[in-house]
C-alpha cells in the first residue's frame, strides 16, 4: 500500500518542477526580449523624437549611441556583479533600473533628458542581460533541459529586433513616440515581481569589481564617438573635437594599462592573442558598424523621403529579420561540413553587396525597386555571420573563459555599432552640407514667400529640397558602410584559420579537454590561472 501511494507523487513533483522551470524561463526570456528590442523599437520612433525634441540629424544618433555605449561598455561588469553579489538580486536591480530609466525617457521634455535616460537604460540593460544568461545555467540542469532553455533565449534574442520594429510602428502610429519607452514599465515591473517567486538566488563568489576598467573604457568610447559627431557639425579643427579625441586616446590607453595589471580584468586582453578570436572581434566591430548605420539611415529615409507611416516603416523592415533567420539556419546546417570560414567570407561579401546597392538610392527611389532587394541581400549575409562569429568566438575556449569570450563579442557588437554609426554620421553631415550648399540657390529662386520666411526662421530647407539633402547624405554614408563590410571580408579571408579541432567540435567529434593545449596556427593559447583568471606564467 505504501508503494502504491508513493508512486503518483513523482509525476506530480516532476510536473510542478516543469511548471516552475517554464515560468522561470518565461521571466528570463521576457527580460532579454525587453532589453534586445529596445534598440529597434526606438529606431522607428527616431523621426518623431527629432521633431518633438529638436534634434539635428547628427545629434539624433545619440538616441541610439547613448544606450548602446553604456550597454556595451558595462556588459562585462554587469555579469561580474551577478557572480559576486548574487544573480537574482542583481537581475531584479537591473530590471528596475531599466524600468525607471524608461519612465524618465518617456517623460522627457528636452533632448538632453532623453539622452540621459537612454544612458541609464543602457546601464540597467548591461546589469540585467548578462545576469539573465547566467541564471539559465543556475536554474536549469545540464543536458536537454538547459539546451532547450538556451534555445529559447537565443530565439528571443534573435527575434527581438523584428518584434521591436513591429511594436515600435504600432505604438508610434496609434499612441505616441513616448510609448516606445513607457511600454517597458509594466513589463519590467511584472518581471521584477515574478523573479523572487520562480528563480532561486545563486551562490555568491568571491572577487572584486574592475570599476576603473569599466569607466575608462566606457567614457573613452563616449568621447571618441562624440569627437566624430562633433566633427560632422563643427569640423575637424574645432577645439572640442580635438579635445574629445585626445581625451579618448588617454582614457582608452589607461584602460589597456588597467586591464593588463588587474587580477580580475573586465576585459581579459589575452583573449585577443588567439588570431581567430581577434579576427572575429574585428569583424564584429566592422559589421555592427554597417548594420547600425543601415537601420538608422533607412529609418530616416523611408519615413522622411518615402513618407512611410511608423507602422508601415516597421513592416518594411520585417523581411530583413526573416532573411537573417534564413541565413542563420542555412549556416548552422552546413557549418559542420564546410567550417565557418566560407560563411564568414561570403556573409561579409553579401553584406557589402547590399550596402553597395543602397549607395544608388536617390529621391526617386521606391521601396520595392531600390530598398527591399539590398536589404534582403544584406540580411542574408548577416544571418550567416551571426552563427559563424559566435561559434568562432568560443571555439577552443576553456569552460571558465566561455562567458568572457562571448561577453566580449556582445560588447564589441554594441561598441562597434556606436563607433561606426558616429563615423557614418560624420560622412552624412559632410555630404549633406555640401548638397545643401548646392540646393539653396535653387530653393531661393523657386520658394514661395511662406517658405522663404520659414527658412529664414529655422535655417532648414523644406521638401523637396530637404529630401535631396537627406538622400545625398544617406547615399554617402552607405559608401563607408560598404567599406566596413569589405574590411570584414578581408579579415575573414586573411586572418581566420579554421583548425582541425574546430571542425571536430562542429561535427560532434572528440575535442581537447578543458585546459589542454590546442593547435593554433603556430600559436599557443595561454591557459588561465584558476586563482587570478589571468594566463598562467609560462603558458
Amino acid at each position: 500500500m505504501t508503494g502504491s501511494h508513493a508512486t503518483p507523487a513523482h509525476p506530480a513533483k516532476n510536473s510542478e518542477r516543469h511548471r516552475g522551470g517554464a515560468m522561470a524561463l518565461l521571466v528570463i526570456a521576457s527580460c532579454q526580449l525587453m532589453v534586445v528590442l529596445d534598440i529597434t523599437i526606438v529606431n522607428i520612433a527616431l523621426p518623431h523624437m527629432q521633431k518633438s525634441l529638436g534634434f539635428s540629424t547628427e545629434n539624433l544618433s545619440w538616441v541610439i549611441n547613448a544606450y548602446t555605449l553604456t550597454f556595451g561598455g558595462l556588459l562585462l561588469l554587469g555579469g561580474r556583479l551577478g557572480d559576486i553579489l548574487g544573480r537574482r538580486r542583481v537581475f531584479v536591480f537591473g530590471v528596475l533600473l531599466f524600468v525607471f530609466a524608461s519612465l524618465l525617457g518617456g517623460l522627457s521634455q528636452e533632448s538632453w533628458q532623453l539622452l540621459a535616460a537612454r544612458s541609464l537604460q543602457g546601464v540597467g540593460g548591461a546589469i540585467a542581460s548578462p545576469t539573465a544568461l547566467s541564471l539559465i545555467t543556475t536554474t536549469f540542469r545540464e543536458g536537454p533541459e538547459r539546451n532547450r532553455a538556451f534555445g529559447v533565449f537565443a530565439a528571443v534574442s534573435a527575434g527581438g529586433s523584428a518584434i521591436g520594429l513591429l511594436a515600435g510602428g504600432l505604438l508610434v502610429e496609434w499612441l505616441d513616440w513616448r510609448w516606445v519607452l513607457f511600454v517597458n514599465v509594466p513589463i519590467g515591473l511584472l518581471i521584477a515581481l515574478a523573479t523572487p517567486r520562480y528563480i532561486a538566488e545563486s551562490e555568491r563568489r568571491p572577487g572584486h569589481f574592475d570599476v576603473a576598467g569599466a569607466l575608462t573604457s566606457t567614457v573613452g568610447m563616449v568621447l571618441l564617438v562624440y569627437g566624430f559627431i562633433r566633427a560632422s557639425e563643427d569640423g575637424w579643427s574645432d577645439a572640442l573635437t580635438l579635445g574629445s579625441f585626445a581625451a579618448a586616446v588617454v582614457l582608452l590607453t589607461g584602460f589597456i594599462a588597467i586591464e593588463r595589471g588587474s587580477r580580475q580584468p573586465i576585459t581579459p586582453l589575452w583573449m585577443f592573442r588567439d588570431r581567430n578570436r581577434a579576427g572575429v572581434y574585428g569583424m564584429m566591430l566592422s559589421l555592427a558598424a554597417a548594420m547600425f548605420g543601415m537601420f538608422f539611415f533607412l529609418t530616416l529615409f523611408v519615413q522622411n523621403v518615402l513618407d512611410f507611416s511608423p507602422l508601415r516603416a516597421g513592416l518594411a523592415f520585417l523581411p530583413v529579420s526573416a532573411i537573417i533567420a534564413v541565413g542563420a539556419g542555412l549556416a548552422s546546417q552546413l557549418l559542420p561540413r564546410w567550417g565557418p570560414k566560407p560563411f564568414m567570407v561570403a556573409g561579409a561579401l553579401f553584406a557589402a553587396t547590399g550596402l553597395g546597392w543602397l549607395t544608388l538610392t536617390d529621391v526617386h527611389s521606391s521601396y520595392l525597386g531600390s530598398i527591399l532587394g539590398p536589404m534582403l541581400v544584406f540580411g542574408f549575409g548577416m544571418g550567416m555571420q551571426f552563427v559563424s562569429l559566435t561559434l568562432m568566438a568560443v571555439s577552443g575556449v576553456a569552460p571558465k573563459e566561455a562567458g568572457a569570450a562571448s561577453g566580449i563579442l556582445n560588447a564589441t557588437q554594441q561598441v562597434g555599432g556606436s563607433l561606426g554609426l558616429s563615423i557614418l554620421v560624420t560622412m552624412f553631415g559632410t555630404a549633406s552640407r555640401n548638397e545643401a550648399t548646392e540646393q539653396v540657390p535653387e530653393f531661393l529662386q523657386e520658394a514661395t514667400p511662406a517658405q522663404l520666411l520659414e527658412f529664414r526662421r529655422t535655417g532648414e530647407l523644406p521638401p523637396p529640397w530637404a529630401d535631396q539633402v537627406l538622400t545625398s547624405g544617406v547615399s554617402s554614408a552607405f559608401v563607408v558602410a560598404a567599406c566596413f563590410a569589405v574590411f570584414a571580408a578581408l579579415i575573414a579571408l586573411l586572418v581566420i584559420q579554421v583548425r582541425p579541432a574546430d571542425l571536430a567540435r562542429l561535427q560532434g567529434g572528440a575535442t581537447p579537454l578543458a585546459g589542454e593545449e590546442t593547435v593554433d596556427s603556430g600559436q599557443d593559447e595561454p591557459r588561465a590561472d584558476p586563482d587570478t583568471d589571468r594566463p598562467a606564467k609560462g603558458s
